[in-house]
């Protein structure tokens, strides 16, 4: 079987490189399929937390970064402690009465 990379617009269709992609047909070791899993699957998977759902209205959660140094996690959540940004993150307003209309 031949397998071509779409390149994601990064150059022209007919550049397009064909891959064998009988190397990816062989069974993979449980090794290999652990280091295959992202952190977002590991997680759900080990503590059933699923990241890519939102917990209050269930949709789809986009992935920005994922931020791993330690000084700059620190640094943001000093930060949200000094401005209180963990209270105010799920604030909505009250909600209004309906419009009165004009007689």
């Amino acid at each position: 079987a031949q397998l071509t990379p779409s390149g994601r617009g990064k150059r022209p269709a007919g550049d397009a490189a064909p891959v064998d992609v009988s190397a990816h047909d062989a069974p993979r070791s449980p090794e290999e399929k652990r280091r295959a899993m992202s952190w977002a699957q590991r997680l759900k998977r080990v503590f059933s937390i699923d990241v890519t759902a939102c917990v209050h209205c269930g949709g789809t959660v986009r992935i920005v970064a994922s931020i791993e140094e330690p000084t700059a996690i620190r640094a943001i959540l000093a930060h949200f402690e000094k401005h209180g940004a963990r209270e105010e993150a799920h604030y909505r307003p009250a909600a209004r009465a309906p419009p009165v209309q004009a007689a």
